[in-house]
Formats: C-alpha cells, structure tokens, sequence
C-alpha cells in the first residue's frame, strides 16, 4: 500500500513540476529580472549620477537633475514592465500560478532579450544619433548589458520550452 502511494506521488510529481534544469534557468531569469526592475526603481531614487552610471543618457540626466518628470516615468515604466516579466518567469517555473498567455509571453520575453542582445551593438555602431554617438563611447556597458540580455533571453526561452512540455505531457 505504501509503495503504491510512493509510486502515485512520484508519478503526480513527475509530471507537475517543471525538469530542473529549464525550472532553475527560468528562475534565474526571473531573479536577475526582478532585480532589474527593483534597480530601475533605485535609479529614479539615486538621480541624475545614477541615470549617467546606468546607461541612461546624459539627456535623461539632465532632465532629473532639472527636476522633470520624464525619466521617472519612463525609468518606473521600464521597471513595471520587468516586474512584470519577472512574473512571468516565476509562473514559468511553476512558483507562482499560471498566469494568461504565458507560454507565448516566455516567447516573446526571450525574442525581446535576444534582440537587444544580438542587436544592442550594431544598432549603436550604424545608427546616427545622439544617444548612439553616446553609447559608442561606453562599449564595455553595452557588451556587459548585450551579453546579460542574451542570457535572459536563454533563460525565458527555456522556460516557453518548459512550459510547452508540461502542456503536452500527459495527465494522470
């Protein structure tokens, strides 16, 4: 009798909770998101340093240290937006209940980050604009930052395959 109990709850384990490893790459995606956003927040706190030190821009620092609104909106815009993604990776990795659409939001998180991470460096390398001009002269931020992106973009991408997985896997 209580090896057959054993035998069923291994089998309910099996397939309810997510393999380890894309739950752990899930996780770690959702973690560095998280932190992220709660980083974007201290942005907003820290000024016009924190907006130059970050990548920001020296127009957006401007625009703090005056006193407008502009980059705090923007800056807790981005930082909901990654709140919400780190959600998102958390319902991934089974922690938190399954939220709406999330095998197609991991997908289009992951397509987001590998973007900006394959595409960051050349976009600042041939695009003519200020901000680009100003980003040239801070490569190791922007290869720091592409090959951050690039991970999450894995992480997420592995959680959409792991989410794919648990809906097809049969049912006991």
């Amino acid at each position: 009798m209580q090896r057959r109990l054993e035998e069923d709850w291994m089998n309910t384990v099996s397939v309810s909770m997510p393999r380890p490893e894309g739950r752990v790459a899930v996780l770690a995606g959702a973690a560095l998101t998280g932190v992220a956003s709660l980083l974007h927040f201290a942005i907003i706190l820290g000024g016009p340093e924190w907006y130059r030190f970050f990548g920001a821009g020296e127009r957006m620092a401007r625009l703090a240290a005056r006193g407008a609104a502009y980059p705090a909106v923007v800056t807790a815009g981005i930082a909901a937006i990654l709140g919400i993604w780190a959600l998102y990776g958390l319902s991934g990795a089974g922690v938190i209940r399954r939220l709406p659409l999330l095998r197609l939001a991991l997908v289009l998180i992951a397509g987001i980050y590998l973007a900006r991470g394959i595409l960051g460096i050349p976009a600042v390398l041939l695009v003519e604009h200020p901000y680009a001009l100003e980003l040239r002269g801070k490569m190791t931020f922007m290869i720091l930052t592409s090959a951050v992106c690039i991970g999450l973009g894995l992480c997420y991408a592995a959680g959409a395959a792991l989410v794919r997985r648990r809906s097809t896997a049969p049912q006991p």
